[in-house]
């Protein structure tokens, strides 16, 4: 028997298949095997077609079982990951009355800004736990002033999750942490966010029935099955956004643990229940998978790093080397500082942590003279590195505590320099697995029935890979993130 995971991004579907008793992966496919198409009417808009991602779905699903030779008979459960903060607006019939507005669409902007002044910072932050913003709710105020003929028309908004949990059922539901990645979740009275729906003018009817996010969910219909090809009757037992989901495939549940991504961003996601909101501006707050209504909180505090890995990729796209081993070799042959070089890797746009600056990238004390391609190598990977201590500050100042780090076995946290640098400031280990946010959702099924450890069991015995433990001498590493401090807040200060 197997389970069957989703994570629905906006470049790609990825499906997977663990055996459903061990966890053990059986494979992965990726669709399309091009990336997916995203439109953008004018600048700054981002919105994809539902259907499609339906439809690459019930492609990835033939194809895995083509591959590995699996009877999709034989799929016993169903977990769904899926991009964060999208809006899916569907009539009676269950037809998308447009095209989704996705994540980074940034439309709402000005709508959600105007809301967290006019409601009150403080009733947003103890409510709400974040700036209205950009997002899901805020998007559905633009529809509502926008496309008055089209809001007319909205029987339920979903989420992206929910959509595809739909289109296997034909039910229309959601979950508590789905509601609040909305920010349409109020956490003070644990219930929908009727304070927003009331500012906004929308309708509390328009919110689809809540469930719980380990649970038989719905079960796929005879028009599911037929599309798709799974049987009747399989259960949906899992559903979370992409970020709450990577941290539950990394085995991140309870306070002090932190999950990392290093990929063309970076992001840090940490589990408290510290409620604080010191840093909204700054943090961003969700309930956690495991958040359960009336039970002591479980938050996922939110930091984002745009300019990670893609400056990495950068350089190698531009340093005239064949790839990022050979980088990492180049940076090994430097110490610790790389020599004098500071980093500032902030250039892929506006810094949400850094105040929604846009300082760019900046390489301060190049000597045209002493350092070459390996200094550059070396510190990039220590910027970023610095960069990731520097949000986990902001966090720790937020409330969060740390015990242990734990990431996906990426580009940059394949680097020893990156992972220890990052572990010798921080003063935790960082346990590296190679695992996928669909392998994560696949295995989430089995989570409804509550054993959690061996959930935790699956994922030490199947995708550990290493531990970066602090170093013991820490001046060098201590040394060089306060001369890249000093730069940054120069920057900083003289903008």
């Amino acid at each position: 028997m197997y389970h069957l995971g989703l994570d629905i991004g906006s470049s790609s579907i990825k499906i997977a298949l663990v055996e459903a008793s061990t966890g053990k992966s059986i494979g992965v496919v990726t669709e399309p095997e091009t990336e997916m198409s995203m439109q953008a009417v004018k600048n700054g808009w981002a919105e994809q077609s539902p259907e499609d991602w339906w439809g690459y779905v019930c492609s990835g699903i033939k194809r895995l079982c083509n591959e590995y030779h699996i009877n999709a008979t034989g799929i016993t459960g169903i977990g769904i990951s899926y991009q964060m903060h999208g809006l899916v607006l569907i009539d009676k019939d269950g037809v998308p009355l447009r095209k989704s507005i996705i994540w980074c669409d940034s439309r709402a902007v000005e709508i959600g800004e105007k809301a967290y002044e006019e409601i009150g910072p403080e009733v947003c932050d103890t409510h709400l736990l974040n700036s209205p913003a950009n997002f899901t709710a805020s998007k559905l105020k633009w529809v509502k002033e926008n496309e008055p003929e089209v809001y007319a028309k909205i029987h339920k908004i979903m989420l992206p999750g929910d959509y595809i949990a739909y289109k296997f059922s034909g039910v229309v539901n959601t979950t508590v942490s789905g509601l609040s990645e909305g920010i349409l979740w109020d956490f003070k009275n644990d219930a929908v966010a009727q304070l927003l729906l009331d500012h906004y003018g929308l309708e509390k009817e328009l919110i689809p029935d809540i469930v719980d996010t380990f649970s038989v969910q719905s079960n796929v219909n005879e028009k599911g099955s037929t599309e798709s090809g799974i049987k009747i009757g399989t259960p949906i037992l899992y559903r979370a956004g992409d970020q709450p989901n990577n941290a539950l495939t990394l085995n991140v549940f309870k306070p002090g643990e932190v999950a990392a991504t290093g990929g063309t961003s970076g992001v840090v996601y940490a589990v408290t229940d510290n409620l604080s909101v010191k840093e909204s501006s700054r943090v961003n707050n969700f309930a956690h998978v495991n958040y359960t209504p009336g039970q002591p909180a479980r938050i996922g505090k939110l930091l984002c790093i745009n300019g990670a890995g893609i400056q990495y990729r950068w350089l190698l796209n531009n340093l005239n080397v064949a790839s990022y081993d050979e980088m990492n070799t180049l940076a090994n042959e430097v110490p610790i500082g790389s020599d004098g070089i500071a980093l500032i890797p902030f250039g892929n746009g506006a810094e949400r942590m850094l105040k929604n600056q846009d300082i760019g990238t900046r390489i301060v004390n190049l000597n045209l003279n002493n350092h070459g391609k390996g200094h550059l190598c070396r510190a990039a990977l220590e910027g970023i590195a610095f960069s990731f201590v520097y949000g986990m500050e902001i966090m720790k100042s937020d409330g969060i505590k740390v015990n242990v780090m734990r990431a996906g076995n990426d580009n940059l946290f394949r680097s020893e320099i990156f992972s220890s640098t990052v572990a010798t400031l921080i003063g935790y280990d960082i346990e590296i697995y190679n695992t996928t946010g669909a392998i994560g959702a696949a295995r989430a099924a089995n989570l409804h029935r509550g054993d959690f450890e061996a959930y935790g069991k699956a994922i030490l015995e199947n995708d550990y890979v290493m531990t970066f433990s602090p170093k013991m001498d820490k001046t060098g590493y201590e040394k060089a993130y306060a001369a890249w401090k000093n730069e940054l807040e120069l920057i900083l200060n003289n903008k």
